[in-house]
């Protein structure tokens, strides 16, 4: 590693290696959002039934969206994110504004900016956000 690369993601955030307040693994992000969308799959069928497969994928992603407006607003997690001990926070500290849980979720569904990560491990749409997934246990 060069002198200015961080030794583990979050350091140059001023997070800690491990434990609640560090950045999130990528396996645990991986695995929150899988939760997220098998259960907007499930809404979505509750919602058009065996349409789903045919013509309802937008319904599904619709239901996602709203997964994350909603939850990350009220509570800083979705469900997938809460099960699994992981919070959106801001970059600066606290919570993340509704402006940056909407530019967050928005470019999060433009899939390209999530897999583009920065030196600390945050997705594009996150550094464009200023937030960040840290874990809370």
């Amino acid at each position: 590693m060069t002198s200015s690369s961080p030794d583990y993601y979050g350091q140059r955030l001023g997070l800690p290696q491990d434990g609640p307040g560090s950045l999130a693994t990528v396996g645990r992000r991986l695995a929150a959002i899988l939760i997220d969308w098998a259960l907007a799959y499930g809404v979505a069928y509750l919602l058009v039934g065996d349409r789903l497969l045919k013509t309802g994928q937008f319904t599904a992603m619709s239901v996602l969206a709203v997964m994350y407006l909603v939850g990350l607003a009220i509570s800083g997690s979705t469900l997938g994110m809460a099960a699994l001990g992981l919070r959106v926070t801001s970059d600066q500290g606290g919570k993340a504004s509704p402006y940056a849980v909407g530019m967050r979720t928005v470019l999060l569904f433009l899939f390209i900016p999530a897999v583009i990560w920065d030196a600390d491990g945050r997705g594009l749409h996150d550094r464009v956000a200023h937030t960040m997934i840290v874990t809370t246990r």
